[in-house]
């Protein structure tokens, strides 16, 4: 487990009963789960604005105190934020107990905007076994079976998007196809062929742009190869940030650092520079040798997005998968039938051993 730290979702009581409020995905309320009271959340109508980059790095602190502590877990190396009243809790990873005399303040820059959860945990659930069940390669047993999922949690996510203009120069060279007539012979025929070659020519230059939205994840916590494939998010979507769209779920801090963050953004941006460039130097095929960018004018937003994050066992293995909280997309690991994988590989030796005896049959 990657070290983490998340931020408890902030606690609202009912005005009714006195029972804690909790956010209703798909809503802009929050809700009592004993007497049914809903209170909804005010939109504060603030322009989602995008922050300088430079100015916050030069700021000298990471800008605002979390109301919460936090506390390291022993057992796995998560660390999450505690309530002020809180005497006990667990990890909400490997539900080890925390040792609370441990816990300690943090500064953090506090995000700005996010998308609220879409999804109830009921739906997040179904959108899974539907996902489960479009895998033929699935053992039959797990399709029908009834998954006690672990520590199935609604986890708001931290990311940072940067807005950049670009100005890159470049080397490289220019290929321009061209076609010449060779005579060969073949068997006991004589004749002409086209042939296509390539004349190249160096080439450079510069290109600019603009860079809208890099999208970067703020976590270490989730497995790369799945959480970049929950994209992509309608960041039209996003909402001014309200403590009360985290009542009720689990909200976790950023690792990944604002500077840190936009040298991974550079490589998300890289291609539409690459093919800018490609399209600059011309022909019908480019080869770069060089890419020099500087960036200007960059700004940046802290949002968070919802994800639905669970690992369950099936036959005593543990698999995690991901869940877009707004968009119910999955991703994650599935166990594989081998009986299923091994009759498809016969299959499809059986339908290449046909073709191949049809061919030789019919051209005898």
């Amino acid at each position: 487990m990657k070290e983490t730290e998340q931020m408890a979702g902030i606690a609202f009581n009912c005005n009714d009963c006195g029972a804690d409020l909790t956010y209703s995905p798909g809503t802009r309320n929050i809700d009592c789960q004993y007497c049914g009271a809903k209170n909804e959340i005010e939109d504060a109508g603030q322009e989602i604005k995008e922050l300088d980059f430079h100015e916050q790095l030069s700021a000298t602190t990471e800008s605002e105190h979390l109301p919460n502590k936090f506390v390291d877990c022993s057992a796995c190396g998560a660390s999450s934020s505690i309530e002020s009243q809180i005497t006990a809790a667990s990890c909400p990873y490997c539900a080890a107990p925390f040792v609370i005399e441990n816990a300690y303040d943090a500064n953090i820059i506090l995000p700005k905007s996010l998308i609220p959860f879409q999804l109830k945990k009921e739906e997040a659930q179904k959108e899974f076994k539907q996902w489960i069940g479009k895998s033929w390669f699935v053992p039959n047993d797990l399709k029908k079976a009834q998954l006690n999922f672990e520590r199935f949690k609604g986890v708001y996510i931290p990311y940072w998007t940067y807005d950049a203009n670009y100005d890159t120069s470049y080397t490289g060279l220019r290929g321009d196809h061209y076609y010449v007539t060779e005579t060969v012979r073949i068997g006991d025929k004589t004749v002409t062929r086209q042939v296509q070659k390539t004349r190249w020519t160096p080439a450079s230059g510069s290109v600019n742009g603009f860079h809208d939205d890099l999208l970067v994840i703020a976590s270490t916590s989730l497995p790369d190869k799945y959480a970049h494939k929950l994209e992509p998010w309608d960041l039209s979507k996003l909402t001014s940030y309200d403590e009360k769209f985290l009542s009720g779920f689990t909200v976790e801090r950023y690792r990944i650092k604002l500077e840190e963050g936009f040298e991974l953004a550079k490589e998300i941006g890289k291609p539409a520079i690459k093919s800018n460039v490609r399209q600059d130097i011309g022909g019908d095929v480019q080869t770069i040798t060089t890419m020099n960018t500087d960036y200007t004018n960059i700004t940046f937003k802290h949002l968070l997005l919802p994800i639905f994050v669970c690992a369950y066992k099936f036959k005593g293995e543990s698999y995690q998968f991901l869940i877009n909280g707004q968009t119910g997309e999955v991703q994650g690991e599935r166990p594989r039938s081998w009986i299923k994988i091994t009759l498809a590989i016969l299959i499809g030796l059986a339908i290449i051993g046909g073709l191949i005896w049809a061919y030789l049959h019919f051209n005898q």
